[in-house]
């Protein structure tokens, strides 16, 4: 073997410290010109959604302590979120509004734009957001609102608590059909390009989050977490609204974890776990008159624990006509279901009512696996007036005795293996 001179050995460990230099300047910055996740962004240059860090390179910080509000949970902050966001909506460079650690209780928040940064509002989100618990202090659909705003992102690690327990008692909307129904925690109305990350969402007064008239929404690595006995307090409720990417979220609820109302196009449901809950819901559709169709809709790779229902699709009978088109359950995995896969065209209704006009068409189950909690697996109940179009590929689903499948007005195409057997 050739020998190394010692000025060989000097050089190569020069050189190893100075690609060690770099590296570690690399990481600093957090790669590709951006700041590290200490300095709070990261993530293809967005923000380091997980909160914490001094907030270097997030914009000038408007903290709601400096507007007047009072950690400890007691004191209402509510005027003091506002004026912490007007403050840092009227800002005409980046802007953060910040929640740092500590409990604060407000009542209806409305962060209302348009806005004039350059860039998307930042809203950090580090301490804890109770609800006041006065129904009298929620006159609109949402706690917290995000309404007319072109750019937002609502991150950090923190969490919004609605106190619904205190609250659920006046919901009455399981017996009256013309119930107004209680605060939604998170409200987007008339929103674009928003980022709903790295947050928790506990017991809300009504949905959890409700995405309407929107459009280019994500939202990924929220926990959403509520009683099974809690009603209505849909995880994610999406209508009139394109666009929508949710993933990686986990859901456990009363109510659907996701529920996709009139006017959905786009959607996209991708690794979210699902229980307990009533499932991943299309619907319901056609309770009120001249609905918008829903069209573009993907749930994928999801898993449902204990939940009533898996795949769903659910439109109220006496609907008028629409239609709910372009729709993919795809590998899917049920552990102790109730109803894996389930359409109910008569949903909420009496049988013997006139049959829903919403036209079902265009929907594929496919790679949906696991275990059923009753021996109906798929239940299928469609409109006489507009059967239901549908196709079925490598379903299996299993129980500890034989399951089976039970169709009516439903056109199904087979391929693929098929436990339980298709409806003949």
């Amino acid at each position: 073997m050739a020998s190394i001179g010692k000025g060989a050995i000097t050089i190569r460990v020069l050189i190893v410290l100075c690609l060690a230099l770099v590296s570690c300047e690399a990481q600093g910055r957090g790669g590709h010109g951006g700041v590290g996740l200490r300095g709070g962004v990261g993530l293809r240059g967005g923000v380091d959604l997980r909160g914490g860090g001094p907030g270097a390179g997030l914009g000038k910080e408007f903290n709601v302590i400096q507007f007047g509000a009072l950690p400890g949970g007691k004191a209402d902050s509510t005027q003091a979120f506002i004026k912490a966001w007007v403050a840092a909506c009227s800002y005409t460079a980046s802007a953060r509004v910040v929640i740092p650690q500590g409990v604060f209780k407000v009542a209806e928040v409305i962060f209302s734009g348009p806005c004039t940064n350059p860039n998307p509002m930042l809203i950090q989100v580090i301490g804890t957001v109770i609800a006041d618990s006065d129904p009298s202090n929620y006159p609109d659909k949402g706690w917290i609102t995000i309404s007319q705003v072109d750019g937002v992102r609502v991150f950090g690690g923190g969490t919004f608590d609605g106190q619904g327990q205190n609250m659920w008692k006046y919901d009455d909307c399981r017996t009256d059909p013309n119930c107004v129904y209680l605060p939604a925690a998170l409200y987007l109305e008339n929103v674009k390009n928003a980022r709903i990350q790295w947050l928790n969402l506990v017991n809300a007064m009504g949905f959890h989050m409700h995405i309407s008239d929107s459009q280019n929404v994500r939202v990924n690595r929220v926990t959403i977490n509520s009683p099974a006995e809690s009603p209505n307090t849909d995880g994610i409720h999406i209508s009139r609204s394109q666009t929508v990417n949710i993933g990686r979220t986990s859901i456990a609820t009363g109510d659907d974890c996701i529920s996709i109302g009139q006017g959905a196009m786009n959607v996209s449901i991708k690794q979210v776990t699902c229980g307990p809950g009533h499932g991943i819901s299309v619907g319901s559709l056609g309770r009120l008159p001249n609905e918008m169709d829903v069209r573009g809709v993907l749930v994928t790779n999801c898993t449902f624990m204990g939940t009533t229902n898996g795949a769903r699709i659910k439109t109220f009978a006496a609907s008028g006509a629409s239609r709910a088109s372009a729709i993919v359950f795809d590998n899917l995995i049920m552990n102790n279901v109730q109803n894996p896969i389930n359409i109910d065209q008569f949903y909420d209704s009496d049988s013997s009512a006139k049959p829903s006009l919403v036209k079902i068409s265009d929907v594929t189950f496919q790679n949906i696996r696991g275990t059923t909690a009753s021996p109906v697996a798929v239940n299928l109940v469609c409109s006489k007036l507009a059967p239901c179009d549908l196709k079925f590929n490598n379903i299996n689903l299993k129980s500890s005795g034989p399951v089976t499948s039970t169709c009516t007005n439903a056109q199904v195409q087979y391929t693929g293996i098929q436990v339980p057997p298709p409806c003949k």
